[in-house]
């Protein structure tokens, strides 16, 4: 390889070292600002599930239509919430991936996708997917007001027979480094349900993972009327669930950013030391070269 390729290689590498480092650093910030306001989330929304799940033992949750359990499951609603820009390593790729099985039982027809990002809306669309809505998720603070439509729009659905069932994919958020793709179901409630969401909140370690699920009581007295309580309650319970989904998606979008430009940042450190050393070394063969070539050519008019 000629010295010129190598060098204008080299000084290439370095101009993505600082582009790398850049978004790096830009991803760091988000990255805390999102975990903060992820983190700070976890208390509220727990306490939130947590009335749902203390209800759920009452009478008035159980006949309640949000709550009632489908004998056939025809039709589907997949929320899938993934990023509108990529650079962000196996962060949406896996998320897809534990949305698609969690969907692999019904026919396409049967499941409407509501689509948090464009990755996730992309992809769904590609592979013959009803789109019934489509969100952008450029955008660093999280859209509660978008959240609060989406969650009354599939309550509504549900109640009205659309859908049997409503799921949700989203990345659970647990340290800078990890995040577990993971796939719940929203509605109908159960307690089964409402304890997973509430155990997910908690992190293994840290100031949060106090956190544990409370089990559902007997019964419940609610006032003035539990139906008219619980018409206007469980839904905003749904709202909450899905807004702090996001918060934690988000958290773990930036987190995966930053990781992921840190690791390209590293590498094209690499990438230019190697370069380096290899115009080092062919440079060096060219110099001893022609020295050996000067010496030769003196001896040669000596003789």
């Amino acid at each position: 390889m000629a010295l010129k390729n190598i060098k204008n290689k080299i000084a290439a590498t370095n101009r993505m070292h600082k582009v790398t480092r850049a978004m790096e650093a830009v991803s760091a910030v988000k990255m805390r600002k999102t975990q903060l306001a992820a983190l700070a989330g976890r208390p509220y929304a727990r306490a939130a599930l947590q009335i749902l799940t203390r209800l759920s033992g009452s009478s008035e949750l159980s006949k309640h239509p949000l709550s009632m359990e489908r004998e056939q499951v025809r039709a589907v609603a997949l929320v899938v919430i993934t990023s509108d820009r990529g650079l962000a390593g196996a962060l949406n790729s896996g998320l897809i991936k534990v949305a698609v099985e969690a969907v692999a039982p019904y026919p396409k027809e049967a499941v409407a996708v509501y689509a948090y990002g464009k990755k996730g809306q992309e992809y769904f669309a590609r592979r013959g997917y009803k789109i019934e809505r489509s969100y952008e998720n450029k955008a660093d603070d999280v859209d509660r007001a978008a959240m609060d439509e989406l969650a009354v729009s599939l309550a509504e659905a549900f109640i009205a027979g659309r859908y049997d069932a409503v799921m949700v994919a989203y990345n659970n958020f647990r340290s800078t480094f990890e995040h577990v793709p993971t796939a719940r179901r929203m509605l109908p409630f159960s307690l089964p349900a409402l304890r997973q969401l509430v155990e997910d909140i908690a992190p293994e370690h840290g100031k949060y993972s106090d956190l544990h699920a409370l089990d559902s009581v007997p019964a419940y007295t609610v006032e003035p009327a539990g139906e008219e309580v619980l018409g206007i309650l469980a839904p905003r319970l749904a709202a909450v669930a899905l807004y702090h989904m996001l918060l934690e998606s988000k958290a773990a979008e930036h987190s995966a950013r930053m990781v992921a430009m840190k690791n390209a940042s590293d590498k094209s450190k690499e990438v230019a030391a190697d370069l380096t050393h290899e115009y080092n070394k062919i440079r060096q063969a060219a110099i001893t070269r022609e020295v050996s070539e000067i010496v030769g050519g003196r001896e040669a008019l000596a003789a």
